[in-house]
């Protein structure tokens, strides 16, 4: 059985998503769900970096600029979004971000209506 990476980390981004959405519910845009996941990450003491931009270069030539919605302890990448289902583009995405940054996980998350879903996103070799 493969070993889990940063379980405990994981176990707190997990935490502070549920508190989110068990305050605001679903149905919001993602600004909001970013405000409120912001300041429980500040009241849980979790260091993180919000609206992170990353570099995007080919050979020298800058292409553009992603931007992270959260990096949590410099290890943790967390994409969030306001839809009922994960996306393969979304998915795709966040690798892209694991990537550019050389990081190992990723966790993106969805707020909807019908409740909230979170998927871990590993990095490949």
């Amino acid at each position: 059985m493969a070993k889990l990476i940063y379980p405990e980390l994981s176990y707190k981004i997990v935490g502070v998503l549920f508190e989110v959405f068990n305050h605001l519910g679903g149905g919001f845009q993602e600004k909001y769900y970013q405000r409120a996941i912001s300041r429980e990450f500040k009241d849980k003491k979790i260091k993180f970096k919000e609206q992170l931009p990353i570099n995007l270069a080919y050979k020298g030539l800058s292409l553009g600029k992603y931007y992270l919605d959260f990096l949590v302890e410099e290890k943790v990448i967390l994409e969030i979004k306001n839809s009922s289902k994960f996306y393969s583009k979304d998915i795709k995405q966040v690798l892209g971000y694991l990537r550019a940054k050389n990081l190992k996980l990723g966790i993106l998350a969805c707020f909807s209506r019908n409740g909230l879903i979170y998927k871990r996103i590993l990095k490949g070799n």
